[in-house]
């Protein structure tokens, strides 16, 4: 089966993968990490800065898709210290409405480029 990738232009990549794909009526989103896609260079800023960056860059492309943060069933979240858990999980708590998509963190040895979170999502077509 072909693979139905989706791109946005306002998401960086830092390898060979598509932003997102489609499985069905799932959209299956790479990880993000806190890459400023207008410099190519991490966000500064502290942990709740580069969870928020990781955001943008997630729903930039649920919009390319034609979804929003409605349509996201499940998160998973990256971070390199769960010392940041209570910083990462502010800035969460804003992303979504109730009920909360299902989610799972864990800890990490290292993310790519030095980042200290990393966030991906599977969302759901509206019916």
């Amino acid at each position: 089966m072909p693979r139905h990738a989706v791109t946005s232009p306002n998401a960086a990549t830092v390898g060979p993968y598509s932003h997102a794909v489609w499985a069905g009526e799932l959209l299956y989103l790479s990880g993000q990490t806190p890459i400023d896609p207008a410099t190519g260079k991490l966000s500064a800023g502290d942990l709740g800065d580069q969870t928020r960056q990781c955001f943008v860059n997630l729903f930039d492309v649920l919009t390319a898709a034609g979804l929003t943060p409605a349509d996201v069933i499940k998160v998973n979240v990256y971070l390199t210290d769960m010392a940041d858990f209570a910083a990462m999980n502010a800035v969460y708590a804003g992303q979504f409405e109730q009920p909360y998509p299902a989610r799972t963190t864990v800890a990490v040895a290292g993310l790519p480029l030095g980042a200290r979170v990393e966030i991906e999502l599977v969302a759901r077509r509206p019916a």
